[in-house]
């Protein structure tokens, strides 16, 4: 599928009809000042994520970010 050219100002102004489009499939390529600075894609299929940690473990109301932080240290030890 081509990419779509929109102007960083409209995506900003109409960010809900981009994220309506996107959720359809179709992705964008930012410009700012004729210039591509980013692109927004679709996330791939949920199937092919990896669950990197689950802080449900450690509380399903809620975690302090400063426990996150903690965890994904551990993991990067």
């Amino acid at each position: 599928m081509k990419n779509s050219i929109v102007g960083l100002k409209e995506l900003r102004e109409n960010m809900d009809t981009y994220i309506a489009e996107v959720e359809n499939g179709k992705s964008f390529v930012v410009v700012r000042k004729s210039k591509p600075v980013f692109k927004i894609v679709p996330p791939e299929s949920e199937e092919q994520w990896e669950t990197v940690a689950d802080f449900t473990r450690l509380n399903k109301h809620g975690v302090p970010a400063s426990t996150i932080l903690k965890e994904l240290r551990k993991l990067n030890a």
